[in-house]
């Protein structure tokens, strides 16, 4: 089945591990669409100005990813700059620029609104609304977001949550929009919001699966390096996602086994900037990473 994403693309520069790389392709439209593509067909809706390389589109449609909801406007593409210490699992934000981004209105074709999985990547709550509004009858309908919109959007966060299915976010997160400090009692309120299946991610120790009264968890993929962890979340999305998808089947065991999916996309994604290692990755890769996590976590 196949699947859309609604979400930014970007140009970043990114410093980290005392290596620097400028207007490398980013934003959450990208890592996700990147990685949900060794699953399933899938389809972005997004905005770029005209600056946007022409070897970036390329390498999606390489990927056999559907740009045709990729608006290109007059004007720069959205730019994101940050900087990680020694503390890779958050970046110090430099420099922002919206640029052609502030104007972002989705327009979804036909194929679009008939879509059966749905990826609504981390943009402003009316925007995600704005969508809702244009699909048809999606079988699940995933939603991403930030402290940003917790902050100062949190009413229009809160009628979007009704609407949706799933929800991602990462621990901190978690306890801010639910007010809880303790993660158990952070997901018995926010799938109280309207989402019956919540995902906290966390980073480095792993993320947690809420549905009704079944927990499960996960540890991170063991690595011995690691460059640059931009994008790691939207990764892991898309690859949980997109196993959802190609199995086309949505119980508490398949569930468990996106989340493996997604993990082991994320672990991927971060053994190199950008989406350098995730965009050569061989499906042969992947399963012999699934296996080892079996094998790690097995007992």
């Amino acid at each position: 089945m196949a699947i859309l994403i609604v979400g930014s693309v970007a140009l970043d520069t990114i410093e980290a591990n005392n290596k620097k790389i400028k207007d490398a392709l980013g934003g959450s439209a990208m890592y996700s669409a990147m990685s949900a593509s060794y699953f399933t067909k899938t389809s972005v809706v997004a905005i770029v100005g005209n600056d946007f390389p022409c070897k970036y589109i390329h390498l999606l449609n390489h990927h056999k990813i559907d740009t045709s909801g990729l608006a290109v406007s007059a004007g720069k593409t959205f730019r994101w700059m940050g900087k990680y210490s020694c503390n890779l699992n958050q970046a110090k934000t430099i420099n922002t620029k919206l640029n052609v981004f502030l104007d972002f209105a989705p327009v979804l074709s036909t194929e679009h609104k008939n879509s059966k999985y749905l990826f609504l990547a981390n943009v402003d709550p009316d925007i995600q609304n704005n969508v809702l509004n244009l699909v048809k009858k999606p079988k699940l309908v995933v939603l991403d977001t930030m402290n940003l919109w917790i902050s100062t959007k949190l009413s229009k966060l809160k009628s979007v949550l009704k609407r949706v299915d799933l929800l991602l976010i990462n621990e901190d997160e978690a306890k801010q929009l639910s007010k809880e400090n303790n993660i158990i009692k952070s997901a018995k309120v926010i799938t109280k919001m309207g989402p019956e299946i919540l995902v906290i991610k966390r980073g480095e120790f792993g993320a947690m699966l809420f549905h009704k009264d079944n927990i499960f968890s996960i540890p991170s993929y063991p690595l011995e390096s690691v460059e640059d962890t931009t994008g790691a979340g939207d990764t892991f999305a898309g690859g949980f996602i997109g196993y959802l998808s190609s199995c086309n089947k949505l119980t508490f065991e398949t569930l468990k086994k996106a989340m493996v999916y997604g993990s082991i996309m994320a672990s991927f994604n971060v053994e190199s900037f950008s989406l350098e290692r995730l965009s050569s990755l061989t499906k042969k890769e992947i399963t012999n990473r699934f296996k080892m996590f079996k094998k790690f976590t097995e007992f």
